[in-house]
């Protein structure tokens, strides 16, 4: 097993980990869920979005204080089998890996129909073969030269959200709309169309199964814990500054939304973020808006293997993945991760060819799944932690969790609530079957695969 100081290095600055995990967390879910989410509750999505919201942040701090007071490589797979058990960690470390790949898989065919709205005629397959490409090699660069280029892509993306979010105030205060649109503009629109809540509180639970996957991706902040320049100082501000970013961005993008247009036609004339450039009355609107949701596509994607690559590399120091996956170039990168992931992108082009479009809800849903699963098991595993210190202990803590012990009690509470909501409605129900049949089977490859070996995680050592 390497060191960390042989292995990962530490180039990633505050605002390479602030815009990575915007990149990761402002994608799909935003440019398009939102519509879905937007049906099901109406107005009172607003209302989803900030109880997500409030959960995701305790997440975030749960897993901060954990990254704090232990940053390293692989981070909360890491610290699941330190203070849960080595089969927690591989469970959870494994699933994570699976929902950055579901939702890579969905992104690069995304990334082709989108380049194909210019280039009609170029088969998708040879874009999403270039951005797998392209992708891979920024992946085996120096981590400084990948974070570099995300803070860029994600600096373009949320540049467009936030010009999407003035142009809507400027249309309601200026009137700005074009007069043909024949809708009303304003506060109004949130009540006038069947209320506030249309669809009842069934309707606003509903949207969580979206809302959810929406927030996912954002705790790669634990995963940059490893490779983060002084991470004790970094990644404390980047978790108390990126979840109320990404929180404003969908609330306030949703409230300026629902406010030009009457919620029951969100969606219905294609992109909502169109239905903003064209009531500016701009000519270019898909042009502008296949180059924001391009940026998304690549931005999320690039996150993403860099996510799951180094999560895998800390399940190979555990001895729960192959031992070729902590492998690391002279650049620092763990490189055979990288490779594994770009293969299963290109397996999956093929995939997601036989998938269509309406099947979005179930995609989004099985993520859904995967990633608050992930979160369940960050919130269980620093109350194990905590459980584990003594009082002087947990009076040294650099980066206590906020609400102790009610905070991550009710949190952990809500991502069970939202289990109950993937197996209560019909359209996402496969999702949870898809979940618990994953987590069996991870369990049983625990059994087959590691515990004969007699896998023995080391006790995470707090860094000098």
């Amino acid at each position: 097993m390497q060191s960390q100081a042989q292995g990962l290095k530490r180039g990633l600055t505050a605002r390479h980990i602030r815009f990575m995990a915007l990149g990761s967390a402002i994608g799909t879910g935003l440019f398009y869920g939102s519509a879905a989410a937007i049906q099901m509750a109406g107005p009172a999505v607003l209302l989803a979005y900030l109880i997500g919201g409030a959960a995701v942040f305790m997440v975030m701090r749960a897993l901060g204080e954990m990254a704090v007071h232990n940053p390293v490589s692989g981070s909360f797979g890491k610290y699941a089998s330190t203070y849960l058990g080595p089969m927690a960690g591989f469970v959870l470390g494994w699933t994570y890996a699976f929902e950055m790949i579901i939702v890579c898989l969905a992104d690069v065919t995304a990334f082709g129909i989108y380049m194909g709205f210019w280039f009609p005629e170029v088969a998708r397959w040879v874009w999403v073969l270039g951005i797998v490409f392209l992708i891979g090699g920024l992946n085996l660069c120096n981590v400084k030269v990948f974070g570099e280029m995300e803070f860029w892509l994600s600096l373009l993306k949320v540049g467009a959200i936030v010009a999407m979010i003035l142009a809507g105030f400027g249309i309601m205060a200026f009137g700005l709309a074009n007069a043909e649109a024949g809708n009303t503009v304003g506060i109004g629109n949130l009540f006038d169309h069947g209320g506030f809540m249309p669809n009842g509180v069934g309707g606003l639970i509903a949207s969580f199964a979206v809302v959810m996957f929406a927030f996912g991706g954002i705790e790669i902040i634990g995963i940059t814990a490893g490779e983060a320049k002084d991470p004790q100082r970094v990644i404390p501000k980047a978790i108390n500054a990126v979840p109320l970013r990404i929180l404003l961005f969908y609330v306030l993008t949703l409230f300026v939304l629902m406010c030009l247009y009457p919620w029951p036609q969100i969606g219905s004339q294609g992109s909502p973020f169109v239905q903003i450039f064209s009531n500016l009355g701009i000519g270019s609107a898909a042009t502008v808006l296949n180059i924001v949701v391009i940026s998304a596509a690549v931005s999320a994607i690039n996150s993403d293997i860099f996510g799951a690559g180094r999560m895998m590399y800390g399940l190979a120091e555990q001895g729960h993945a192959p031992k070729g996956f902590s492998k690391i170039s002279r650049h620092g990168v763990p490189w055979m991760t990288v490779l594994v992931m770009g293969a299963a992108l290109l397996g999956g082009v093929v995939l997601n060819y036989l998938i269509p479009e309406n099947v979005f809800l179930l995609i989004a849903s099985i993520a859904t799944f995967a990633t608050v699963w992930v979160w369940l098991m960050i919130l269980v595993t620093q109350v194990a932690m905590r459980r584990s210190m003594s009082r002087e202990e947990v009076a040294q803590l650099k980066f206590p969790v906020p609400f102790w012990p009610y905070g991550p009690a009710a949190a952990i509470a809500f991502m069970l609530f939202v289990f109950g909501v993937l197996g209560y409605f019909p359209d996402t129900q496969a999702a949870l079957i898809v979940g618990v049949v994953w987590v069996v089977f991870l369990v049983a490859a625990y059994w087959l695969w590691c515990k004969p070996r007699g896998t023995v995680t080391q006790p995470v050592s707090t860094p000098q």
